[in-house]
């Protein structure tokens, strides 16, 4: 993949119908070691993207992270942020968030304006993401500290509204998250209702912990599924997610 293309790659892999894993990154709960092993397992187990973030990050070491991904691998490391705060220039690119299902203009605009500078004068490509946030059954680090109320997970009609509001102000992927912890990941319905919304990539993450549910959000029409927590407490799922991937991957071939 091209990293001066990013975009290009998402929207062409999803003109294609291919699909994409995302491995979520959290610097607060992630070390050198754990990150060697998750780099060990990714060499056989593709990985697409390494999203770097969360929704608090209260160490200082995600610079150095970064630095040591991007010495051992050629997968994009793309920022997710959730404060202008978390910025990095040794990433290759930003999901640039604005949260589109809440209603806390520091999140809409805010903290995209104080960012502003800083990503002008980076080499960061930057992706416009619409950021939305779905009941997965508890309230999430992400929605306590966005100050914002989740989409209810029963109201895909709702979500295919926003994500379409925020296709037609210029976003450029939609991303549907159940949030770290999620009790339950977001429903197929939601996921297809926003699949036939809108024509950006879609990514969707939150509560996919096990390959049904990772097959279910993919066959429901995410572009792109993020897995964090289960990684964080079962490494080796990497294994079993990244097969599903290359599976759907493999029949699309076949077709």
């Amino acid at each position: 993949m091209r990293l001066t293309n990013l975009h290009e790659a998402l929207s062409k892999r999803r003109t294609h119908g291919q699909k994409s894993l995302a491995v979520l990154l959290d610097p607060d709960h992630l070390d050198e070691a754990g990150c060697r092993h998750l780099l060990e397992l990714s060499e056989e187990h593709p990985v697409d993207y390494f999203l770097m973030g969360g929704s608090l990050v209260m160490s200082t070491h995600q610079a150095s992270l970064i630095r040591f991904i991007k010495s051992r691998s050629s997968v994009p490391v793309l920022l997710f942020p959730s404060h202008s705060l978390h910025l990095d220039t040794q990433a290759d690119g930003i999901l640039l968030l604005s949260l589109i299902s809440g209603r806390n203009p520091d999140f809409l605009i805010g903290q995209h304006v104080i960012a502003a500078p800083l990503l002008r004068a980076s080499n960061l490509q930057i992706l416009p993401t619409g950021y939305m946030l779905i009941d997965t059954g508890r309230q999430t680090t992400a929605s306590y500290m966005s100050n914002t109320t989740p989409l209810p997970h029963d109201k895909p009609t709702i979500a295919a509204c926003t994500a379409m509001a925020g296709e037609q102000l210029g976003l450029r992927l939609i991303y549907l998250d159940g949030g770290s912890g999620a009790m339950y990941p977001v429903s197929p319905a939601m996921i297809r209702a926003v699949r036939q919304a809108v024509e950006v990539p879609l990514f969707v993450g939150g509560g996919i912990n096990t390959v049904q549910k990772a097959q279910a959000a993919l066959a429901a029409g995410a572009d792109v599924i993020v897995i964090g927590n289960q990684i964080e407490k079962t490494p080796e799922f990497l294994g079993e997610v990244s097969k599903v991937v290359r599976m759907f991957n493999t029949v699309l071939k076949a077709v």
